[in-house]
Order: C-alpha cells, then sequence, then structure tokens
C-alpha cells in the first residue's frame, strides 16, 4: 500500500523556494498537523543544509533509538548515487527517529556496506534511479509509514508529482517577489509535451496568516502518472 504524501513548502508570490525570509516556526507548525511517519528530504537539499557538518566521529555507528512510542518521524532521503555521507550530522538533530536511504540496483556496493556499518536502513528499489512508486510501498511494508510529507526542493517534488505520487499540495505563500532567473522553484521537472498532462489541483482550504502570509491546500488528482515527451 502507497503511503498518504504531502508536498508542504513556503514560496514566494512568483513561486521561488529561496531569498526571503521564512516563519519556521509558522512552517513547522502548520506541518506538524500531518503527524507525519516519515520526512522525505532529496539528497541536494540534505547536502547543503550539511555544508558545515563536522567530521564523522563514533556516534556515526551508534544504532537509532529503538521504541514504537517514539513519535518523530524517519527521515528518509533518495540516494541513487551514495552522496550523502553526513548521516552522524543528521543523528545528532532531534527531529527524526531513524534513517533510512532509498537506492537503486546502481548504487555502489560500498555505499551500501557504509549504510550497513552505520545502521541506517536502505531500500533498493529500481534499476538506475529510485524507484519512488516501490520505494514508498517498502516504506509502508517495512517500517509502517502511512503518512509521508516531502520538505524538499523542487527535484524531489518535481519527480513525486510526475510518477503521481502526491495527495496533497500545500503552499504557504509569503508576500513578496524574488526574482531571478535560477530554477529555484518548488516543482522541477521536464518541459511536458502537451498542456493534457498538467497536474490538476482541488482547492481544500485557504487561510490568511500572521504577516499576510496565505496557506492553501490543493488535493492532487490522481490521474495515471504522467508520461514525459
Amino acid at each position: 500500500m502507497l503511503p498518504r504524501v504531502i508536498l508542504h513548502n513556503a514560496v514566494s508570490l512568483d513561486g521561488r523556494i529561496d531569498g526571503f525570509n521564512v516563519d519556521l516556526a509558522q512552517f513547522y507548525e502548520l506541518a506538524s498537523r500531518w503527524k507525519e511517519d516519515a520526512s522525505l528530504a532529496g539528497a541536494d537539499t540534505i547536502l547543503k543544509a550539511a555544508e558545515s557538518a563536522p567530521a564523522e566521529d563514533e556516534s556515526a555507528f551508534w544504532p537509532s533509538p529503538e521504541g514504537s512510542a517514539d513519535p518523530r518521524p524517519l527521515l528518509v532521503i533518495p540516494d541513487s548515487r551514495g552522496r550523502v555521507r553526513c548521516w552522524h550530522f543528521l543523528k545528532s538533530w532531534p527531529y527524526w527517529r531513524g534513517f533510512v536511504a532509498l537506492c537503486s540496483r546502481k548504487t555502489p556496493q560500498e555505499y551500501l556496506d557504509y549504510l550497513m556499518e552505520r545502521n541506517i536502513g536502505c531500500i533498493i528499489a529500481g534499476e538506475d534511479r529510485v524507484d519512488l512508486r516501490a520505494a514508498l510501498e517498502e516504506l509502508n511494508q517495512r517500517f509502517g509509514v502511512k503518512v509521508a510529507r516531502a520538505d524538499s526542493g523542487g527535484r524531489l517534488n518535481g519527480a513525486l508529482l510526475r510518477a503521481g505520487l502526491v495527495d496533497e499540495v500545500s503552499l504557504l505563500i509569503y508576500p513578496g517577489l524574488v526574482g531571478g532567473q535560477t530554477e529555484r522553484s518548488m516543482f522541477n521537472a521536464p518541459d511536458l509535451a502537451s498542456p493534457e498532462g498538467v497536474i490538476a489541483l482541488k482547492l481544500t482550504h485557504a487561510e490568511t496568516l500572521n504577516g499576510d502570509a496565505v496557506w492553501l491546500r490543493y488535493d492532487v488528482s490522481k490521474k495515471s502518472p504522467i508520461q514525459n515527451g
């Protein structure tokens, strides 16, 4: 069974996810309402957050604490190329009860051994890249994940949306225009061949928050996965 997947992003009025100040307390208070079992984060997002990570020490090899009563989510990172080597740093943060890397059959064995030595869970799904559908199904079967929230940038969001795996899109829109020409938006994916592939949304909630921010929630039309042209 697939878990329910929610995309939750803070954006400027012109759709950027950087270049403006975010009220993090407000952002994560809203996010807490889903009571997620897993937080999905892209490798690029994690690597950027961990640029100042200290060198690995013996704590890297400690197992995550066991306990079904722990309400915190798992941190799940798709990483078929084996780039994330800062798990010890992530373990020092108080937000997650455990960690899972999503890999493919092309992921180097050296990286799979690295994960095992550090007691990081691993799901292998897909040939060259991670098969997100199969990985989410295994997250449900092996780890009991019923709700997953993507806390990531546009690439992972785009992959989840194009694969038809997203149930809800939540946007916290801040009253500002950032501009710029980079692709730092919440939804990065290849251009479509025709308008018929546009992902349809249905508005379910609209609320004005402090600072003139607006919170919008949409259900996603669960059609068959979109094919790229």
